[in-house]
């Protein structure tokens, strides 16, 4: 690694203000993706901002009719929580899923939603569920947030504070693992919501994580797999590498999403 200097807020005000004054400083958390890139010399951040310490932050409550998940929870502790399990069961599913268990109790839910790995799980359930995602400047939605390949809305100077995810009436994640990394090839998580159906796809897109509207609109008349049936998914726009093809993703995408939609409904 290259010299650094490392900082340890207390507040999230005081970490915004040292990212404010100090140009190109990082935030770090868990560190699961941060330290290993600075190991390989392919980042050499001159100031790192720990906000782990931060009290409150890593809370998990609910409020009224959604589920709150400050920042830096661990993914370990999003699977294990109670409040988690019986509010949106999936996403505990989901948190359990994410990499090996040294990964789950050192990572967290906004260093992975601000690194925007293309091929993460959070992003599909933050896009599924319409969540909100708060920083200490504002709320955005997932359209806004997410903007391409490892890049969000953040500013330099801005932090993520929690997620606010509103409860849906049904929900499932699935997700085909590379066996080696663990992340997802292809993961789909869907929610039945009150006002809505929205499918949210993650590890096969070129740009990042993407909505499947056409079965959004399928899934709209009636929420079964059934409906499913017939429905294919360009491999236009997909991503194509040593681990599976454009049209090889493609056809899971279809495959994971029939499986999620059962397994939402197989919860009632």
């Amino acid at each position: 690694m290259y010299e650094f200097k490392y900082h340890r807020p207390g507040t999230v005000r005081q970490a915004a203000n040292l990212l404010a004054k100090n140009e190109d400083a990082k935030v770090i958390a868990g560190g699961h993706t941060l330290v290993p890139v600075m190991k390989q010399r392919l980042a050499s951040p001159p100031h790192l901002v720990d906000i782990s310490h931060v009290e409150g932050l890593d809370a998990i409550e609910m409020k009224g009719r959604s589920l709150v998940i400050g920042a830096t929870a661990r993914h370990a502790d999003v699977a294990a929580s109670a409040t988690v399990r019986e509010a949106i069961p999936a996403l505990a599913e989901l948190a359990g899923m994410i990499g090996d268990p040294a990964v789950r109790h050192k990572g967290t839910i906004g260093g992975s939603l601000a690194n925007n790995d293309p091929t993460a799980d959070y992003p599909a359930a933050v896009m599924a569920l319409d969540a909100t995602i708060v920083t200490n400047k504002r709320r955005l939605k997932p359209e806004e947030f997410f903007q391409g390949l490892f890049t969000t809305a953040l500013e330099a100077d801005e932090i993520i504070t929690k997620v606010m995810f509103p409860l849906p009436k049904k929900a499932a994640y699935i997700k085909f693992r590379n066996q080696a990394s663990r992340y997802a090839l292809v993961g789909v998580f869907a929610a039945k919501r009150p006002s809505d159906v929205r499918v949210a796809v993650t590890g096969a897109g070129s740009n990042g994580v993407f909505r499947l509207t056409a079965f959004e609109e399928a899934l709209k008349k009636r929420f079964s797999h059934k409906v499913l049936d017939g429905l294919t998914v360009s491999a236009e726009g997909l991503n194509s590498d040593l681990h599976g093809s454009a049209e090889y993703r493609a056809h899971l995408i279809g495959v994971l999403a029939r499986r999620a939609v059962q397994a939402a409904t197989d919860r009632e």
